[in-house]
Parts: structure tokens; sequence; C-alpha cells
């Protein structure tokens, strides 16, 4: 009898375990799992941040803690930052740099969409005017990174400036991401009339990108970005070694590997590693709640600051630009560019953007590892 109690209380001990936080968490993840299947806001991202969130929370739970699965590949993957290395190459191996490289004008969206990274920045050190040592300087930095809408950056970052807010940082980086469908169309079209959105645009320039120019590409970009900004050479050099995978023509067995197995089995890691971060006691406190708030209005600062941008240039061309792929110059690769691609479809289903847009798409994936490179090179 007293074996079978001593069982029993075991057994119960999860209940007991439950808090209403824990219980709020739990509910969380549901929430994002709920997004991913019904609403396909980014699956690959949301649903196993979700699960894994539900997965932490869960009082007594062994998959976290010194043997837990999740705590062994939180170590193994973000630690040691290899998950967003294999990430980018993942990511690199996707991208096709010839609509950049046809209009190099979309290099400045790119540039000009990052300003969200650095108004974060402000708005998180600017928090300790009212609340005294809530964030350091290196910690504002991190917090300001979530702007760039790039998360294997936001995790690189964050690892080495702020490693406890981690989790707060990864998955609101995240969780805009995936959430970019829901975040951009309203800025874009508060900032952008209807004749502005119809705008169509030549999509290939009278331009030919020769196979020397793009084997050449990846290669200049790391060296003259690692020269520049010595830290940035892992993130760029991981980015573009897999495009010099998809490019070069002799490995189109790893280029495919890199784009489809790796990308799919890593992000699944990612994700579920990122939502074992979502522990009640830590993810619910007013820091985490700032740091999901500035990282909103960092998403609304990029995307905001690149259509404007566009519509500046917009003042000097003969051809315009169709303003609406300024904001695609934030580095939601390729989110963004289907998103604008759409909205220009819903105003006229003869409006085929998607190829500029998708240039200043990886324009703003190379903006943010080199604004991210240049926090880390001025405050390391």
């Amino acid at each position: 009898m007293l074996f079978f109690m001593g069982n029993l209380s075991k057994l119960l001990s999860g209940i007991r375990g439950l808090t209403w936080q824990s219980v709020l968490m739990m509910a969380i993840g549901c929430v994002l799992i709920y997004l991913a299947i019904k609403k396909e806001y980014e699956p690959l991202l949301l649903l196993p941040i979700g699960f894994g969130a539900i997965m932490t929370n869960i009082p007594g739970s062994a998959a976290v803690g010194e043997h837990g699965f999740l705590t062994i590949l939180y170590d193994a993957g973000i630690v040691t930052e290899l998950f967003p290395i294999l990430i980018f190459i993942a990511v690199g191996a996707m991208i096709d740099f010839t609509p950049l490289l046809k209009q190099p004008v979309t290099l400045f969206f790119g540039a000009a969409a990052q300003f969200g990274i650095f108004a974060a920045m402000l708005l998180a050190a600017g928090a300790n005017l009212i609340w005294p040592g809530i964030f350091s300087l290196k910690e504002a930095a991190a917090i300001g990174i979530i702007g760039a809408a790039d998360g294997p950056t936001s995790i690189f970052v964050g690892n080495l400036f702020a490693p406890r807010f981690m989790g707060a940082i990864t998955v609101a980086a995240y969780s805009y991401m995936a959430l970019v469908p829901m975040i951009q169309p309203p800025v874009i079209k508060a900032l952008t009339t209807k004749e502005e959105r119809k705008i169509h645009m030549d999509i290939s320039y009278d331009v030919k990108v020769s196979k020397t120019v793009l084997i050449l590409f990846p290669i200049v970009v790391t060296i003259v970005a690692g020269i520049v900004a010595p830290i940035s050479v892992p993130l760029i050099g991981a980015l573009m070694f897999g495009n010099l995978i998809r490019e070069c023509g002799v490995l189109e067995h790893l280029s495919q590997t890199a784009q489809n197995e790796l990308g799919n089995l890593v992000t699944l890691l990612l994700g579920i590693t990122i939502g074992s971060t979502m522990v009640a006691k830590e993810f619910l406190t007013l820091n985490t709640l700032l740091i999901l708030c500035i990282g909103l209005l960092a998403f609304v600062f990029d995307t905001g600051f690149g259509v404007l941008f566009a519509k500046f240039v917009n003042l000097f061309l003969k051809k315009k630009i169709n303003p609406m792929i300024g904001g695609c110059g934030i580095s939601a690769f390729p989110m963004s560019a289907r998103i604008v691609q759409k909205m220009a479809q819903a105003e006229d289903d003869q409006n085929f953007i998607l190829m500029p847009a998708i240039g200043a798409n990886v324009a703003g994936q190379i903006g943010s590892i080199v604004a991210g490179s240049i926090i880390l090179a001025l405050l390391s």
C-alpha cells in the first residue's frame, strides 16, 4: 500500500507542480501551433516553437534539465552558434542574387531597412531612463538586432551580448518573422498610395548577369565584408558559401541537400530548441514584455523606413520603382517578397514585382549581417 501511495504521489507531482504561469505558457504554445496550422503562418517555425514551449513548461519535464534532450540541443546548437551558421548555409543555397545584381539600387533598400536595428537599440537603451539598469548597452544592442528580421543573426549576437535574454530575443525574432504577413501589409499600405502600389517594374532591366559574376560575387562579398568587419566572417561566410555551392554548377546534389534536407532539419531543431527557452519563470517578466514590444516596433520601423527610402529614390529615377519593394529590405527571406508580390497583384493582377522584391530581400539579408557585425565590432 505504501509502495502504491508513493508511486501515486510521483504520478501526481506534475499536477501539483502546475502554476498559472506554466499553464499560460503552454496556452501560448498552443496559440503558436494554431497559427502555424490554421493560418499557415510559417509553420516550419511556429509549430516547433509552440511545441517546444509546451514541453518545457510541463512541471518536472524530463525534456529539459541536465539530461533533457532540449537542453542538450540548446547547448550544442545555440550556445556554440552552430545552428545559425548551418541555417545560413541553407539560406545561401536558396538565394539567387541575379535580381540584386541586375538592379544594384535595391542594395540600398537592404541598408535603409536596417534602421529598425538602431531604433530598437535606442529604445532598449532608453528604457533605462524609466527602469534604471534594466538593460545594459550590450543587451540593448542584442535586442536591437531583432529589428534585422534575421533569426540566425539575432541568435549569434544575443548569445554573445545578452545570454540571459536569449529566450525572449529568439522568440521575438522568429515569431515576428513568421507574423510578417500580419505586420507588413498595414504599414506598407499606410505609407503608399494605390497608384504607387500599381507601379509595374521591368524584371530584366536589359541586363544579363554572367555565370562568372554569380560565382565571383559570394567570394568577393566574403572577402570585403570580412576585411571591413572580421567578426562577420562566420555569418557572411556561411551565407556566401551556401550561395557558391548553388552557383558553381558542379555541386548540384550538395546544393539541393543544403536547400532541402539541411535547411529543413536545422530549422526543425532550431524551432523546438527556441521553444524550450520559453520557461514561464524567465519569460513572464517585464524585461520580456519590453523586448517583445521593442521587437515589434523594430519590424514596423524597418518596413516603414525601407518604403520611405524607396519613395525618396523615386524622386531621382525616370523609371519609377514600386515603393513596396523597399519594405522587402528586411531580411525576412523570402516571406517579405512574397507578401509584396501578393499586395501588388491585389491592386493589379498583371503586376509582377516578385523578382525586384527578391532583390531587395536578399540585400536585406546581407545588410542585416553587416549591421549586426558592425555592432559586434564596436561593442565587443
